[in-house]
């Protein structure tokens, strides 16, 4: 201490050094916590896009892909299968193509299909199929928006999220 320094003048001085290396490392914490949380949002939203993309990339780019109808004929084993007639030019009917079993598929219906290339699986095509093929990525909204609104504080941006992925969910719950 100065001797013409007051006493509560060094304890201002104190003071001020503390809140300054307190205040860097809140500064530090709140970055490392925005990065961890931004890339597990970010992980979380390539995962479903991953994991649409799978099925999207042959209803959204048919150009060039057999399309047609399947009528189910028999359903087992998480798969079901039946005739399929030709749509587009250059698609040879099957006696038998698969399409996945699900919610989207019942025995004794008639579906339009796009043909997966080099194989006899199938995939619901036009809107209905679209919708389908986008579901995980709706569910990786939802998630997402979790994590944006309580990791990052973006609460805004959250439920643009969470209502993207409602709205997403909801229209192919209806279209199916």
């Amino acid at each position: 201490m100065i001797p013409a320094m007051p006493a509560s003048a060094a304890a201002a001085a104190r003071a001020r050094q503390a809140s300054s290396a307190s205040s860097a490392s809140a500064v530090l914490l709140r970055f490392g916590r925005v990065a961890a949380m931004g890339t597990v949002a970010v992980l979380i939203l390539i995962a479903g896009v991953w994991a649409s993309w799978g099925t999207a990339q042959h209803v959204l780019l048919t150009k060039g892909r057999e399309q047609g109808t399947v009528e189910v004929t028999r359903c087992g084993g998480g798969v079901c299968s039946g005739p399929y007639s030709p749509v587009s030019a250059g698609s040879q009917a099957r006696e038998r193509v698969v399409i996945e079993d699900s919610v989207a598929v019942a025995k004794g219906r008639t579906y339009s299909v796009v043909l997966k290339p080099g194989s006899g699986d199938a995939v619901r095509s036009g809107p209905a199929g679209i919708l389908y093929a986008w579901v995980p990525l709706g569910g990786a909204l939802l998630l997402a928006s979790v994590v944006v609104a309580g990791g990052l504080r973006r609460t805004r941006v959250a439920w643009g999220m969470a209502g993207a992925g409602v709205v997403l969910l909801t229209a192919a719950f209806f279209a199916v």
